[in-house]
Order: structure tokens, then C-alpha cells, then sequence
């Protein structure tokens, strides 16, 4: 049994390899071990860094929610990450479905073209044109007791015979 690897099937799997490496290797190497918290945001160490260079500076804004836990901010901030991978998601999707719609679209009018060409050839059958159904006038009944002269049935039509009424 062969399995053919497609070019893109290999990059996907070097890239989950790197997001893995990337996610297993800081705890592996020990990297915040030193830390009190190891693993803490940018905005934490940052405020860190700052009170320790100035000690008697003032922010000058303050956060408009101050979730009540590190627990809560977490899950607020993983929220935020749901919903912004979803919007890209969406984006690269509906970008997706549209350059595959022009394709599609595009191979479509190039086999009505090449069909167009062919057209009666071997290749190509042409297909029969569909019965059409024709509405059919209901003839007036005629009257059963006609002379086999040609009297006509219209009351004002002329005699065949020539002679006048």
C-alpha cells in the first residue's frame, strides 16, 4: 500500500510541530523557574519593571473593569481570543469560498466554450432537443346534418353552388 504525502500535508505538519515546540519547550527548559509567577502577561511584568525603576510613578488611566480574580481575567481574556480566531476564521473562509466560486465559475465557462466547439464533433454528443407540449384550439362541433353539396353551416356564407339564395 503506497500513501502520497501532498506538498501541503507537509507544511501543516512542520507548523503543528512548531506551535508544539513552542508550547512544551519554555516548561521543559525550565524558563520561569526562577519567578514568582512564571508565566505571567505582558501587562503584569511590565508593571513590574516600572514600579521598580520608578517607584513613585501614577498611571494615567485605569483599567475600566478590574476583573475580581487572575482566574476570571484569564477566562475573559481566552473569550476574547475565541472570538478573534472565530472573526479570522470567518474571514478566511468566506475569502476562500469566493476565489474557489471564481474558479469554479471560470472552468464552467471553459467547458461551455470547448463544448461550443465541439459541438456535433465525436467527442461531444449533442443533446436532442426536449419535446414541447403545444396547446391544441378545441375545434367547434360541427353541426352532424350537413349536405354533402358544401352547404356551409355560417348563416350569412354565400351557396356553393353559385346560385343565390
Amino acid at each position: 500500500m503506497s500513501f502520497t504525502v501532498s506538498r501541503n500535508t507537509k507544511i501543516n505538519a512542520l507548523l503543528l510541530l512548531v506551535v508544539a515546540a513552542l508550547a512544551v519547550l519554555p516548561l521543559a527548559l525550565g524558563l520561569g523557574d526562577h519567578k514568582e509567577e512564571p508565566f505571567t502577561g505582558a501587562d503584569a511584568e511590565a508593571e513590574t519593571a516600572i514600579t521598580e525603576l520608578r517607584p513613585e510613578y501614577e498611571p494615567w488611566f485605569s483599567p475600566l473593569y478590574e476583573p475580581p480574580s487572575g482566574e476570571i481575567e484569564s477566562a475573559l481574556f481566552a473569550l476574547q481570543a475565541a472570538l478573534g480566531a472565530g472573526v479570522l476564521a470567518y474571514y478566511f473562509g468566506v475569502r476562500r469560498g469566493r476565489r474557489q466560486g471564481v474558479a469554479d465559475a471560470e472552468e464552467k465557462a471553459a467547458r461551455a466554450a470547448e463544448g461550443a466547439g465541439t459541438a456535433g464533433g465525436a467527442d461531444t454528443p449533442v443533446p436532442e432537443p426536449a419535446p414541447v407540449a403545444v396547446p391544441v384550439a378545441a375545434a367547434p362541433e360541427r353541426p352532424e346534418a350537413q349536405e354533402v353539396s358544401g352547404a356551409s353551416s355560417a348563416p350569412d356564407a354565400p351557396p356553393v353552388d353559385g346560385k343565390g339564395a
